[in-house]
């Protein structure tokens, strides 16, 4: 009896072991970097949304971008919406005074 109860616990450990490797530490992962993705964003970073919008950062607030989509149309959306920059914006060189 006492076997068996020590057999049933292994399994037990093993699955949630199983879980939490292949399930729960992946989407952390994954979590983490879209965080460190949205924290990122800056002006004139090209994104794509959730709902398939893509446009270039205007203005960067602490819960909304404003996307301008071109042709003049802008448009807030949540920044947790945005699930990829596709074109980041280098920093423009320093202009020299010498030229």
């Amino acid at each position: 009896m006492n076997a068996e109860i020590m057999n049933m616990i292994v399994m037990f450990g093993l699955m949630i072991a199983v879980f939490y490797f292949l399930i729960i530490r992946p989407q952390q992962k994954r979590q983490k970097e879209h965080t460190s993705m949205l924290e990122a964003l800056k002006k004139g970073d090209e994104v794509v949304t959730q709902g398939g919008l893509i446009g270039k950062v205007a203005k960067v607030a602490d819960a909304e971008v404003t996307l301008d989509l071109g042709d003049g149309v802008k448009v807030k959306v949540v920044k947790q919406t945005v699930i990829d920059v596709r074109g980041r914006t280098e920093p423009k060189p320093a202009n020299d005074a010498a030229n």
